[in-house]
């Protein structure tokens, strides 16, 4: 049975399920998801990543985490890759980190994936540091410990909940069955999702718009225990407005479907193809800040800033330039490859970079 016949049986038992419903099936089914049962990276796959671009892509990545080790205090820490494609940025982030005295023998790698051909992708690449590394299903299961988190292009495959405003209300979207065909349809009430009264007042929507709302608590990513140093790197695709009001929600449906390099309808294949959203880099910030207690927060947010801008005060230039003194015979890869990663428009300001941290540690480098 395909994963498309079992969501549509699902429909025909249960009714229509919500946008975030479907999204989370088709990435991460136990058996037809996504990301569980195939290697969709690079040429051959679906889509390229930074760190298939460039090597300095990681490398830059390895020593920042290097710097918020010695924020840290230089003790033993956890170092944490959320979704860690074929094991290529942390890879070059482990070699980076060679020069930097104490860092690797403090450091205990974990990488969180559930897809196994993913995970023995990794461990062909990290090969050479297969001693150090540990393969977990979830972040709750790192030790307690200092930790560093990495997580590239991991935001965007957060599930997603869409609302259509109808009549001055804000009805979940979702899919259904046209026929025998999937089809997006309105859900009766924002109530069943537990998302409509996060539809705040002052939002600017008319009927038709649809609007998204990322289900940051479900991403399980943050501290548990908050009295230890912790901090997290995401760079990801999507958007932020300085101006924008804390929580306000705005029009935009994002859902995207890529396969073999090429956009398709988010409905076609289930599973087959990778299902993303933009990230709400507004909404995230605003998660964080709704989590203080009593006003006072135990976590801070730095950024976001555009990956150009990150890298850049990272020194990515400087970094490229001394790799093709030392490479000539593939200075013109390098050079494009950073080209690419810093391009405007591009990559360069598509992507975001955003930093969290417990407010005992400095702001993190590159903000």
């Amino acid at each position: 049975m395909s994963l498309e016949a079992i969501i549509k049986h699902t429909i025909r038992e249960r009714g229509a399920m919500t946008i975030a419903e479907y999204m989370s099936l088709c990435l991460s089914h136990p058996v037809y998801g996504y990301y569980i049962k195939q290697d969709p990276f690079g040429v051959s796959g679906d889509f390229m990543t930074a760190p298939e671009i460039s090597q300095t892509f990681g490398e830059l990545v390895g020593l920042w985490c290097a710097d918020v080790w010695s924020q840290m205090g230089e003790g033993a820490v956890a170092l944490v890759e959320l979704g860690a494609g074929r094991g290529t940025l942390m890879a070059d982030a482990l070699r980076a980190t060679r020069r930097v005295p104490g860092f690797l023998e403090a450091a205990a790698v974990s990488l969180i994936e559930v897809g196994a051909p993913l995970i023995a992708d990794q461990k062909e690449t990290l090969a050479a540091w297969a001693e150090m590394i540990a393969w977990r299903t979830r972040l709750a299961d790192v030790p307690p410990a200092p930790t560093i988190v990495i997580g590239n292009e991991i935001l965007d495959v957060c599930p997603v909940q869409q609302l259509e405003i109808a009549g001055g209300e804000a009805l979940p979207r979702g899919v259904g069955l046209a026929g025998d065909r999937l089809d997006y349809t309105r859900l009766p009430s924002a109530g069943q999702t537990g998302v409509g009264s996060r539809l705040p007042a002052h939002a600017t929507l008319r009927d038709g718009d649809i609007c998204e709302v990322q289900d940051w608590p479900a991403l399980d990513v943050w501290p548990r225990d908050r009295s230890l140093p912790w901090s997290a790197l995401f760079i990801d695709y999507g958007h932020f407005d300085p101006s924008r009001a804390d929580g306000e929600v705005v029009a935009g449906d994002t859902l995207q479907a890529v396969r073999n390099h090429s956009y398709e309808h988010p409905l076609t294949s289930p599973g087959e193809a990778d299902l993303t959203c933009h990230v709400d880099f507004d909404g995230l910030r605003s998660h964080i800040r709704a989590e203080a207690p009593a006003g006072r927060s135990l976590l801070a947010v730095d950024g976001p800033v555009t990956q150009g801008e990150f890298l850049g005060r990272l020194g990515i230039m400087e970094r490229a330039s001394r790799l093709m003194s030392a490479n000539p015979d593939k200075a013109h890869a390098i050079e494009a490859g950073v080209a690419r990663l810093m391009a405007v428009p591009g990559m360069g300001d598509r992507f975001k970079a955003i930093g969290i941290r417990t407010v005992d540690l400095p702001p993190l480098p590159g903000f």
